[in-house]
């Protein structure tokens, strides 16, 4: 399996994880203190936001766009301030909207642009492999603490 599979792999196992809470959890349960699963998911999304960003620069053989330049504590509450005004069900059409641009944009993508170095979305250099594996593992913890409350709950 080449890299793109494994980006792909990666990233959609994570988003399932996720997706499968997503009917169980109490909607206006906190999950951290000042997040709900609805803040969880427009945080996600902005997130996709930005590797989307990345990919489409690879694709077009331009210099990325960096939305996380002053930090991802900026740039985490950014995703979900942006996001305030929106219905719950908009903010999780959204997470599943975005998260299928970027599969469709990596399935774009050579084996070797999966690696290529370029500016990342929080302004240092890396690969979209680098990406993946910050943000691959984060939606899953992310996934596996929403299961946690709702085990809690029960």
């Amino acid at each position: 399996m080449g890299k793109r599979e494994e980006i792909l792999r990666t990233i959609e196992g994570s988003h399932a994880m996720m997706m499968a809470q997503l009917d169980v959890i109490d909607k206006n349960k906190k999950i951290y203190p000042l997040w709900t699963i609805r803040e969880i998911i427009a945080h996600l999304s902005g997130w996709d936001d930005a590797a989307i960003g990345f990919v489409n620069a690879l694709l077009m053989g331009e210099t990325p766009p960096t939305p996380a330049m002053r930090g991802p504590t900026v740039y985490n509450d950014e995703t979900v301030s942006t996001r305030e005004g929106l219905s719950y069900d908009h903010i999780v059409r959204e997470y599943v909207e975005t998260r299928a641009k970027l599969v469709s944009l990596i399935r774009q993508l050579t084996e070797e642009m999966t690696t290529q170095k370029s500016i990342l979305p929080w302004g240092e250099e890396g690969s979209l492999e680098g990406i993946v594996q910050v943000f691959g593992p984060h939606e899953l913890e992310h996934a596996l603490d929403v299961k946690k409350i709702i085990e809690e709950n029960k």
